[in-house]
């Protein structure tokens, strides 16, 4: 923003916080005036652009007067003063409304706080406000609010960190857009058109995305908001005034078809909005607010992070949603497109478009190095790069992010006519092996809305060869079913056919599916299939062996087996057992979707000899479930053998801040002619480590923060349990909700509590969440047999343990009671705190399935703790490294972020406290845990290596418990705050244990003892 004289501003500002009670509306307004004139919002200092008391109507005026903006500006903001003021706001909002077309937002004010307004139903309906802090009000806060609101400014430019303030969902445009949207919906989605349209929605996303997908109001508002924002955008990267285009212009792609640019913006799931009254004024807003960016200066794939900055993280992760980081997409591209000019590129996953982009800015790079023409070069290019995605969402913003790679110079320079190969269409093709989306051939198309596929709407697939002219026909086809002159008539396709030259042999059929068009039209449900038409016919096209391509890339879905629905996955396991990459047993809910969609594609969209690289789940790489994927042989049932040679990978766990909620990798190979030329992934990597600088996104940005060497992988087998301990251990029990059963002592009054009773209270936590953490506290008396200790996982030092929590525990004589138990009015004070723990249970949990006790005994994780043993090991459940402890109290729960084990001797609890806390234990199992963020649960992992059953009689085994016993004196001796942070508390346990005279000896007997 320009800058302002930050002196003159903050003292503004401090009288704005203030409120002043002194202080006149009219010296408030005058301020209110001043901030918009000197806060960079682009507004006029000759007051053309700000107007104070402009009259409207009958002797009324307006405070300010901004644009499509009217603010009223009041001494205070109490209900009166506020229920007053929105009555005279009102009136100006639907004056200004009605006079002008335009919808007007009105915002009220007292200089501090802030409130925007926008008419619903002839009402004002509040969508967002601000309100500056007394004492440090934020000037660019307050201004970023009122330039979303406002829409003022000019030229700003795409960067990520512009698109999430000025557009994302903690942005004051976002608020006001969205809010609209959802109105109109609200009112209107009750209309077969629209309803149809969110039924297809939901449709194809469930295909996608599997269980997590739910078809919410919520989600298809914010797609609708997002796919027409990227159709404005793609108008604006053509430099179109949008602000001066009709609205179905804009989200009908007509601009586009006269500069002879196909494939862009087209009607969709998401042009209800056209359909519904007051439609038009909310593309108009929407178009006013985007055209505040200069798209020309797009370097990178922008709407990935409109995308993501609208799309809330906790949905993006439910969908499954991993967007790819520009920077690696970049380096990906590189490494396997080496020959732009003459390699076909396709990513059939291809999201909003960032493989795209890179691949398309690298063909268009070498087109100019060799002085080809901008004609050949664009006509080469849609030929080159093409893309896929079952999702539409990703398909919309994906085409508009083609057109941001080629950029306005080129599209508006000499060039012939171009289509952006970028296509809404089943990569795996689930179907094909039950019903076929081709039949007999034939591509057929179900218009029943109760499935995608099926068999209403055929084209012989002789027309679909050529893309342009299949595309054409069928938009020609749609247009003319909708504008016959009257309804229940099917006019002649001559003219029509003679002008494409339409082979005599199409025409039948072709006429066949108008007079079924027409009929959708005559019922109200046309405008959608020509678009599922000209889609879903790609991925059959491509799978033609003449029409396959030289490079595969992409970041293909992370769906996880537990995820899909159930006949999906019937599907995943036939199609994957066909494949040999099933694994099947104790691991099945691991699998995933992402191999056997490498798999799939590179069956059917790459040519012998091609080239893949995709970016894909670490376990990829080393865990068992994926061995049939590593072994680069697909010929198990299939009549044709497909085999892959891998070629190498990329290890992407060390980088941090990670960019997936699970850790990466790349995997890179080719597509091979026979079973002589396959082979497995090799065990040699790449291994990329650093961190991240903040906001970095292209490859030079993050480059000198990266690193990367040679690495070997460990790979796991899932089958093989390595240490006969496994049995022995178990995971505690779910004391979930917290506020249900932790506990602190309170005093007791000065009246004393009855012998053997605790006053107690629940402990809350920051790290609860809804509908727990806004529940008041449970609070009472307690017999103290109730009040048991528990041991977390973050009790747990190396060799020591912190002073355990207290839990209300439902045990008499280490039997569970419940509620309904007999023995349980025997202790009134206990029964009352349970009997209000399981009707809150019963009130807000989020499954039917079990009552409290049930979730407490989960797979009998506290029921199996009982009888206590007297000596048990205890380990964390999660961790960047192991601490484990010996626990000798018979009392002591075990919580489920703590596994424990029986030992039999304090010398064999030493032997393992001395394996499991060593520094070379956690390196060797790291590898072999779960990745989140990081390889931090640890769980059951830790028994994967061959640790042995302890032997007194063994040497080793006697000088490790030895050696144990010895660095658990030596923590005992320490001088601990225990009050302190336990990960803090564990660092200086680590450090005293490395610098102490036993370290180098425990690492060299860990070692040798886990090589035999």
């Amino acid at each position: 923003m320009p800058t302002v004289d930050r002196k003159d501003v903050e003292d503004l500002l401090k009288r704005l916080a203030g409120r002043n009670p002194l202080r006149s509306e009219a010296t408030i307004q005058a301020d209110v005036r001043q901030i918009l004139l000197t806060g960079g919002l682009n507004l006029a200092e000759n007051d053309l652009d700000v107007h104070l008391e402009t009259q409207v109507g009958n002797r009324r005026r307006i405070d300010v007067e901004v644009g499509y903006t009217v603010i009223e500006v009041k001494k205070n903001l109490s209900d009166a003063v506020v229920r007053d003021a929105l009555d005279q706001l009102t009136d100006y909002v639907a004056t200004r409304t009605r006079e002008t077309g335009q919808r007007y937002v009105g915002i009220l004010t007292d200089g501090t706080e802030w409130r925007a307004y926008q008419l619903e139903h002839d009402a004002l309906v509040e969508a967002t406000r601000y309100e500056l802090k007394a004492g440090r009000p934020d000037l660019q806060a307050l201004l970023r609010w009122l330039e979303g609101v406002l829409a003022t400014r000019r030229d700003v430019p795409p960067t990520p960190n512009e698109i999430r303030d000025r557009l994302g969902a903690e942005s004051a445009s976002y608020e006001l857009d969205r809010a609209n949207l959802a109105a109109l919906y609200e009112e209107h989605g009750h209309l077969p058109t629209v309803q149809l349209k969110r039924q297809l929605w939901s449709e194809l996303l469930r295909s996608a995305l599997g269980t997590q997908f739910a078809d919410d109001t919520d989600l298809f508002i914010e797609h609708t908001l997002l796919v027409n924002s990227a159709e404005i955008i793609a108008h604006l990267v053509l430099g179109f005034d949008v602000t001066d285009l009709q609205p179905a212009t804009l989200l009908g792609g007509e601009l586009f078809r006269r500069a002879r640019i196909s494939g862009v913006v087209e009607e969709d799931f998401f042009d209800w909005v056209l359909e519904v009254p007051g439609g038009e004024s909310f593309v108009r807003t929407l178009a006013r607010r985007l055209a505040r960016f200069d798209w020309r200066q797009v370097e990178h794939d922008v709407l990935k992070v409109l995308y993501e900055s609208i799309i809330g993280t906790d949905t993006r992760v439910r969908l499954g949603e991993y967007y790819t980081p520009d920077w690696l997409a970049e380096q990906v591209v590189a490494e396997t497109v080496t020959d732009p000019l003459h390699q076909r590129v396709l990513d059939p996953a291809c999201g909003s478009g960032t493989f795209l982009f890179h691949a398309a800015r690298r063909y268009l790079a070498a087109a100019e190095e060799q002085e080809i023409s901008l004609a050949k070069a664009l006509e080469g290019l849609t030929g080159h790069v093409i893309g896929l995605d079952l999702h539409p969402v990703a398909v919309a913003l994906a085409r508009v992010t083609y057109v941001l790679a080629i950029g306005a110079e080129r599209l508006n320079g000499k060039r012939r006519g171009i289509h952006v190969p970028i296509y809404l269409g089943d990569s795996i093709q689930w179907k094909q092996q039950q019903t076929d989306l081709f039949n007999a051939d034939k591509l057929v198309i179900s218009t029943t809305g109760d499935q995608i596929y099926g068999n209403e709407l055929s084209f012989p697939e002789g027309l679909l060869d050529d893309v342009a002219r299949f595309d054409t026909l069928i938009s020609e086809l749609a247009t003319l079913a909708a504008s016959r002159p009257s309804p229940g008539k099917v006019p002649s396709l001559t003219a029509l056919f003679n002008r494409m030259a339409i082979e005599p042999e199409y025409r039948s059929g072709i006429q066949d599916n108008f007079r079924h068009l027409c009929d959708l039209h005559d019922q109200g449900r046309d405008h959608i299939w020509s678009y599922y038409v000209r889609n879903l016919a790609r991925p059959w096209w491509l799978n033609q062996p003449k029409n396959r391509v030289d490079v595969l890339v992409g970041n293909p879905p992370w769906l996880a087996y537990r995820r899909m629905p159930v006949d999906m996955q019937d599907r995943f396991r036939e199609f994957s057992e066909a494949r040999g990459l099933w694994h099947g047993r104790e691991v099945a809910t691991h699998q995933d979707l992402s191999g056997l969609f490498v798999v799939r594609t590179v069956e059917q969209f790459l040519r012998v000899g091609g080239k893949f690289a995709f970016v894909l789940p670490n376990a990829a790489l080393d865990r068992g479930y994926y061995a049939g994927f590593r072994s680069g042989r697909y010929a198990d049932g299939l009549s044709t053998q497909i085999t892959v040679a891998f070629e190498g990978s990329w290890d992407l766990r060390r980088i941090r801040p990670h960019f997936f909620p699970r850790g990466g990798a790349v995997v890179f190979g080719s597509r091979t002619g026979s079973q002589k030329g396959a082979s497995a992934l090799p065990v040699a990597t790449i291994r990329w480590s650093g961190k991240l600088p903040r906001g970095g996104d292209a490859w030079q940005a993050v480059a000198p923060f990266l690193t990367r060497e040679p690495a070997k992988l460990v790979i796991h087998n899932d089958d093989i349990l390595e240490s006969p301990y496994e049995p022995r251990f178990f995971q505690g029990a779910t004391f979930i909700p917290r506020l249900l059963f932790l506990t602190e002592r309170r005093a007791s009054g000065p009246l004393g509590l009855p012998s053997g009773q605790q006053a107690v209270r629940s402990v809350r936590s920051s790290m609860e969440k809804p509908p727990w953490k806004n529940l008041p506290a449970l609070e009472g008396v307690v017999e103290k047999e109730f009040i048991r200790p528990l041991l977390l996982g973050e009790s747990i030092l190396p060799y020591r343990l912190l002073e355990p929590r207290e839990v209300v525990a439902p045990l008499e004589n280490n039997q569970l009671l419940s509620g309904g138990s007999p023995h349980i009015d025997l202790y009134p004070g206990f029964a009352d705190w349970w009997r209000r723990a399981e009707q809150i249970w019963l009130d807000k949990r989020s499954s039917e399935r079990l009552d409290l006790i049930e979730q407490l005994d989960f797979r009998r994780k506290l029921s199996a703790q009982f009888p206590t043993p007297p000596l048990r090991l205890v380990y964390g459940a999660s961790g960047m490294h192991v601490s484990a402890a010996l626990v000798d109290d018979s009392l002591a729960l075990c919580d489920k972020s703590a596994y424990w084990g029986t030992v039999t001797s304090e010398a064999e609890g030493y032997f393992l406290c001395c394996i499991l806390n060593s520094p070379i234990f956690t390196q060797l199992v790291r590898p072999l845990m779960s990745y989140g963020k990081d390889e931090r649960h640890i769980d059951k992992h830790i028994w994967k290596l061959p640790i042995p059953l302890y032997n007194s009689n063994d040497p080793v085994h006697a000088r490790l418990a030895e050696l144990g016993r010895r660095e658990a004196h030596l923590v005992a001796g320490l001088q601990l705050d225990e009050s302190g942070n336990y990960i803090k508390l564990r660092q200086i346990v680590r450090k005293a244990l490395s610098e102490g005279p036993y370290a180098d000896e425990v690492d060299e007997l860990v070692v040798g003892l886990l090589d035999q």
